[in-house]
């Protein structure tokens, strides 16, 4: 079976994650793609496969004989979905020898264009895959998740000599908790990949380091008539916070290794109002400026309208795994060889955002990124190729082998 056709089954299973529960997983409804996964991996022939409580799948498949002292390389996908767009209901469309041009989605009035989307020229010829334009389409990472199946399916079906492969399916990384409690001694690698990004060349080590922050106001509300030096109005006091922050410094403003501040929720009368933002920096110096600067502007408030007027919150979520990679950059370049060797350039750079793997990374299992072959993530408008999820698990395949040679990789010996 081929990756894409996985998908399409596993887009049909409502998974998206929940950021406002405090459960493990988040919502119950990723146990109905684990318990898929894990009865499809026992009849590709992975006789360990299973859900922990936690929505966690395991499965492993045995080094051939002769490569048992060989590595454990490990490759990892989410099972859910973001919970920025709908992602229940997903009915995928299909556009076999795609043209290049515009694409109407079904009956949502919403348009796939070349104009917002120019890589899409360079997929003409390809059978592309897309939503409806009322749904998210679910590739992110339901076709990480496909990916690395049909991997296991070719290892299984073959004579490809390999070390110990070790697959997990996580929940809950939209909302970022989902490397939080996989075991990794369980997992049993020692080095894995997560298969969560974006153009099937790609390859990221380098994320944002990132934190939450939530300004509380407390207001005093008296008639208008009245208010004269006594009312504090919860609600101006929120936009003058907005205000003194760089206005230029937000995500439509920024790129690269530029960070920001993302202002993404709010609410407010003349007695209490809140600010929701998401800080990002890849610097490490630059990230803890930004804190410091909010923590300024609560300082300085308070010092004109009274003491517990503003009240910060920070919460710390993840941080830039590049120090990590810094000491096994093996894991990029054996992944950048296998791509050339496929006759691409790997597309290096860095993630604005998190993954899973930076948080495996700090845990002790080195984890870069690689690309999933799709595009625009979380919205109506996501997409990708049958034949680029191809290119997917031959890249997969292609770093299994690379750690399976040892006479040409000398850091098989190595220790994380």
């Amino acid at each position: 079976m081929r990756a894409y056709e996985r998908l399409l089954n596993y887009v049909k299973i409502y998974t998206t994650s929940d950021e406002e529960s405090t459960t493990v997983p988040t919502t119950m409804r990723q146990f109905d793609l684990a318990n898929v996964l894990v009865e499809e991996m026992k009849k590709l022939g992975i006789s360990d496969a299973r859900v922990e409580k936690n929505c966690y799948v395991y499965g492993t498949i045995p080094a051939t004989p002769g490569f048992e002292e060989n590595p454990g390389i490990g490759f990892i996908a989410h099972l859910d979905t973001a919970p920025d767009f709908c992602g229940e209901n997903v009915r995928p469309m299909i556009w076999e020898n795609y043209n290049g041009t515009d694409i109407v989605l079904g009956e949502s009035g919403r348009v796939l264009s070349v104009e917002q989307f120019p890589h899409l020229i360079n997929l003409k010829g390809r059978t592309l895959i897309t939503t409806d334009g009322t749904t998210l389409l679910g590739a992110d990472d339901k076709a990480g998740v496909a990916e690395i199946m049909t991997m296991a399916e070719e290892l299984l079906k073959s004579d490809i000599p390999h070390g110990k492969i070790c697959i997990a399916f996580t929940p809950d990384e939209e909302v970022g908790s989902g490397a939080a409690e996989l075991d990794i001694p369980t997992f049993g690698a020692s080095y894995a990949y997560t298969v969560d990004g974006g153009c099937e060349n790609g390859v990221e080590y380098e994320n944002f380091n990132a934190c939450s922050a939530q300004f509380e106001i407390s207001g005093f509300n008296i008639h208008p008539g009245d208010a004269k030096d006594k009312m504090l109005n919860a609600a101006l006091i929120a936009m003058e916070i907005n205000g003194m922050l760089p206005s230029a410094e937000t995500p439509r403003n920024t790129e690269g290794y530029e960070g920001f501040f993302h202002l993404t929720d709010m609410e407010g009368t003349v007695e209490h109002a809140k600010l929701q933002y998401i800080v990002r920096d890849h610097d490490g110096g630059h990230f803890r400026s930004r804190q410091e600067m909010l923590r300024h502007i609560e300082k300085i408030l308070n010092e004109k309208y009274g003491a517990g007027t503003v009240q910060l919150t920070l919460h710390q979520q993840y941080r830039n795994m590049k120090e990590k990679m810094e000491s096994c950059m093996h894991l990029i370049d054996n992944a950048k060889t296998v791509i050339r060797e496929l006759g691409m350039e790997p597309e290096v750079a860095p993630v604005r955002g998190g993954t899973d793997g930076a948080q495996l990374s700090f845990r002790g299992l080195p984890c870069p990124n690689l690309g999933t072959g799709g595009y625009a993530y979380h919205g109506p408008y996501e997409h990708i190729t049958a034949e680029g999820m191809d290119i997917v698990v031959k890249i997969l395949l292609g770093i299994v082998d690379k750690y399976t040679d040892n006479s040409s990789h000398t850091i098989l010996t190595e220790k994380h």
